[in-house]
């Protein structure tokens, strides 16, 4: 039977290879054999969405397919491996504004190019991202916060995951959109940032709803607002920041799936409609939402347009903060 499967997927490619097959036939034949799905960061925030719908995909396609974690340099090594892999549907990038917008700004030398290099298939979800504040400031609202640094000129720092991180970035939008000044401190992640904070060392940070949550309900910090344009399904009383600042436009933070550039379109097509039911669904919808992330979803033509107005507006910030590229 291997045999069998072996010959059968030669004979697809030879064809494809010298054109005897057409789009539809890729349709008919996709998938005969196993997938891989390829996330380049250690286990975290993001295969907590690779996971399932990998495990959804082989329900819904009919095979397996494969969950891979190869960290390393930032996802940059995955991100090559799998726009060198062939442009057949078989492997597919879980990839994020990471490595598909900010590293464009922020890396040098970047060996890929996230437009040109790679077929979009699909976003998945938005991480919702929100401002907190350590309780003894005396402020519950981003009007009052912003009234509170410009009273205190010098005191006022935020804590992210890292220089270049996108919380570093969406605090220097919030300095740029409402001429403060405050000092950033960089973190080696989310958590330790939040442990200085709720130890009062330092004032405020823009960090994930799910490193905050269960710190905003215990009453060790004080949720200000989401930095999405929109408020949050499972916290509609917190308002977004945008209410507050109307030029405040965060540009999304996403978790999206590619392909190589030259992925046949009704190969990326059956991607996107299988991932897009799965992510659709209401226990996947849930889940999801209690893990603080926003449903996306969409045409692949949606995820080309995130990510090239995310190059932009993220860029825009990055330079006039003048942080420079590593």
């Amino acid at each position: 039977m291997l045999k069998s499967i072996t010959r059968r997927d030669a004979l697809v490619g030879l064809c494809a290879a010298s054109g005897l097959i057409g789009e539809g036939a890729w349709a008919q034949t996709y998938p005969a054999r196993q997938i891989q799905m390829i996330l380049g960061f250690p286990p975290g925030p993001v295969d907590i969405v690779g996971r399932p719908v990998a495990a959804k995909m082989q329900e819904a396609l009919g095979q397996t397919v494969v969950f891979e974690n190869r960290p390393g340099a930032n996802g940059a090594i995955a991100t090559e491996q799998v726009m060198r892999a062939s442009p057949d549907g078989y492997t597919i990038l879980l990839a994020t504004s990471g490595t598909h917008v900010t590293a464009v700004h922020l890396t040098k030398n970047l060996r890929y190019n996230p437009v040109k290099d790679f077929e979009p298939i699909i976003a998945a979800v938005e991480p919702v991202t929100c401002l907190v504040v350590h309780p003894s400031i005396p402020a519950k609202t981003v009007q009052e916060l912003i009234a509170w640094i410009k009273a205190n000129p010098g005191k006022a720092s935020y804590g992210t995951s890292g220089t270049g991180s996108v919380f570093h970035l969406t605090g220097e939008l919030f300095k740029q959109t409402t001429g403060v000044e405050m000092a950033h401190v960089p973190y080696k992640g989310l958590d330790p940032a939040m442990s200085d904070l709720i130890a009062g060392h330092i004032p405020m940070s823009f960090t994930a709803l799910s490193t905050a949550a269960a710190q905003v309900d215990a009453g060790n910090v004080r949720l200000i607002a989401m930095l999405e344009p929109d408020r949050f399904a499972r916290r509609p009383d917190v308002p977004s920041i945008t209410e507050a600042i109307p030029a405040f436009r965060k540009p999304p933070t996403w978790f999206g799936f590619f392909a190589p550039k030259g992925t046949p379109a009704p190969v990326i097509d059956k991607l996107n409609g299988a991932i897009g039911k799965i992510l659709a669904a209401p226990d996947m919808q849930a889940r999801f939402q209690d893990a603080g992330y926003a449903m996306l979803g969409g045409s692949p033509q949606r995820l080309q347009d995130m990510m090239v107005d995310g190059i932009e507006r993220f860029g825009a910030i990055i330079k006039t903060a003048g942080i420079e590229p590593e």
